[in-house]
């Protein structure tokens, strides 16, 4: 199922897949609890959904006609792939061997952000103070800096809690 959502704070528009406990605004990062959002509609067709939300954006900038002309996203997508050169082409003239940004992108997929990694670092330490949530994610290639700003972010968003220097997912 797919939710067309808004922020009620900088009014972004995005789509939600399924029905996540809480949803975070792309554009502000503002977290709410996912009944809690304005949801303009709902569906089980993504392209739908969409569609619902490319049509508000134009809307609200006074573009509905310009968007009334132009197709669909299936449409779109299909004029795309008609057209041009495809990415395995593109990458071979450029001197790029296919394979190996394959290969590199499957590994992207399979490791994990750098807020999973601060969530992991808590989760996982037995005494997960400050200094050694911010050791952990830097061993998994997380800076310091971003490490102290996730966790304040956490205990604000009342994801984690801290007590006497020791922090905990909620």
């Amino acid at each position: 199922m797919y939710a067309v959502v808004g922020c009620s704070d900088c009014q972004a528009l995005w789509i939600v897949d399924g029905r996540p406990e809480r949803s975070e605004c792309p554009r502000c990062g503002r977290s709410k609890k996912y009944e809690k959002r304005k949801q303009f509609v709902t569906t089980d067709d993504e392209d739908h959904a969409r569609e619902v939300r490319a049509s508000m954006l134009a809307a609200r900038q006074g573009q509905s006609d310009a968007f009334a002309e132009i197709g669909t996203f299936a449409e779109l997508e299909e004029m795309v792939d008609a057209s041009g050169i495809d990415d395995e082409t593109y990458l071979s003239e450029s001197g790029i061997d296919p394979d190996e940004v394959q290969a590199a992108a499957d590994d992207e997929t399979t490791s994990k952000s750098r807020d999973e990694i601060v969530r992991e670092a808590i989760r996982e330490l037995s005494a997960p103070t400050e200094e050694a949530i911010v050791e952990y994610a830097d061993e998994h290639g997380v800076s310091q800096s971003y490490t102290e700003k996730a966790i304040r972010k956490l205990v604000r968003a009342g994801e984690a809690s801290e007590n006497r220097g020791t922090y905990r997912l909620v």
